[in-house]
């Protein structure tokens, strides 16, 4: 593989010298046998040729460089001494740069004791969305229990034009992005793109819900035929509303796995972009929770079914010479929305394993450098809902944050108690 960074994975990679890292987590019952570890890094490596390359900064942008020489996966051993020992080393592989020419881009922290263990996979997100990192921590797992296993090579792009399908004209886009493309260029030249001063401190929240909870809300979307997914982004919305007043936006920005459209990139293929789409209540109309929650998963569905994610891919590439403007927008404006909220759903990931007991995986973190950071992920595992909750305290206190998570699971749990008494 060698080839330019598209669009979107170079405002993931922001620039040089700022690290934008996804740190995920899973917690492990039993001795791990430290050979395994590296046994099953290598294997993983050799599988995805993402793990073997390097940036290399040029005039034209960066690249993918394949790196015959590269490194082994790092593994940082850590002395376990509290459960929240995972949360405080994530928070430390925020920001650190993979910067050496010739070490991968990832590494892999083990938070031990003689028991109990936490294994953090690290990656830099211009190489990994949500996907991305649950396949490679059941790679990891699964080669764990059984290093003598053979992983099949993952296939490689390196051009935007090899996953686009055949039925796709770049002759009768090439208009269109080029309008697109001089539109965004006029739109970021006119916006206020100075760094902002008051850079505070970035911090994550982490909550789970147990399987009587989880269940609970399954059951009442499911009776009221809406979904988890739509549930919840009510359940945040309102309280950004109650905790923020005006200034809440009353809209979340909300990722959508590309794997759906884009059949070329697949389910164990490393990538970066994941399409969003935003949607919103209204601030001052109240037509019930959920009446709201049915309406969110309505919009939700109109808006994935419009994305034109091959468009978006093409036209990105003509967008290539504004990305600079683009992430200095992104540093310095407070957005329209509250919150990017990921909600990654049950982890394609297996609960049993012969040497170990996989206990449970906590939702990735990650620190966005943008002055809005808030990000909620959550994932669901083992019947239960994890959460983790991001910002920074120059945009949203953590005082703040913690109101937010402590209302929305109020709202939530309030209304399914008023199903039970219906």
């Amino acid at each position: 593989m060698n080839r330019k960074l598209i669009m979107v994975e170079r405002i993931m990679h922001v620039d040089p010298v700022t690290p934008l890292n996804c740190v995920f987590a899973a917690k492990i019952r039993g001795s791990i046998n430290p050979e395994n570890i590296h046994t099953a890094l290598f294997k993983i490596q050799q599988k995805h040729s993402l793990l073997r390359v390097h940036i290399d900064e040029r005039e034209s942008g960066p690249y993918f460089i394949l790196n015959p020489a590269v490194n082994v996966i790092p593994v940082r051993v850590v002395n376990r001494n509290t459960d929240d020992d995972w949360l405080k080393e994530s928070q430390t592989e925020w920001f650190k740069l993979f910067d050496g020419k010739d070490d991968p881009l990832a590494r892999l922290v083990w938070v031990r004791s003689a028991m109990v263990s936490e294994l953090l996979f690290v990656m830099p997100h211009c190489i990994c969305d949500g996907t991305t990192a649950v396949t490679l921590m059941r790679e990891l797992l699964s080669l764990l229990d059984d290093p003598d296993q053979e992983l099949e090579p993952s296939i490689a792009f390196n051009s935007i034009e090899e996953i686009m399908p055949t039925t796709f004209d770049p002759a009768k886009n090439v208009r269109k992005a080029r309008i697109f493309s001089f539109l965004g260029k006029m739109f970021f030249f006119f916006k206020n793109t100075r760094k902002r001063s008051d850079i505070g401190n970035n911090y994550a929240l982490h909550w789970k819900l147990d399987e009587e909870q989880t269940l609970a809300i399954i059951a009442g979307c499911k009776m009221e035929e809406t979904t988890v997914h739509s549930a919840l982004c009510v359940a945040v919305m309102k309280a950004f509303q109650q905790v923020r007043g005006k200034k809440a936006h009353s809209k979340v920005i909300s990722p959508v796995d590309i794997r759906r459209f884009v059949l070329e990139i697949k389910q164990d293929t490393m990538f970066a972009f994941a399409p969003i789409v935003e949607l919103t209540i209204s601030k001052t109309e109240d037509i019930g929770f959920w009446n709201m929650a049915r309406k969110i998963k309505a919009e939700l569905t109109t808006k994935i079914e419009a994305l034109n994610v091959y468009e978006m891919l093409w036209m990105g590439e003509y967008m290539q010479s504004s990305v600079h403007r683009m992430v200095k927008y992104l540093r310095a404006t407070d957005g329209t929305h509250d919150v990017t909220f990921s909600n990654m759903g049950k982890l394609n990931i297996p609960e049993n394993y012969q040497t170990f007991e996989l206990e449970t995986i906590y939702s990735p973190t990650v620190a966005f450098p943008w002055r809005n950071p808030n990000t909620l992920v959550a994932t669901t595992f083992k019947n239960q809902m994890d959460f983790t909750l991001m910002s920074n305290d120059s945009f949203l206190t953590e005082a703040e944050a913690l109101k937010i998570k402590t209302t929305t699971i109020e709202l939530l749990f309030a209304n399914l108690q008023q199903l039970s008494h219906a």
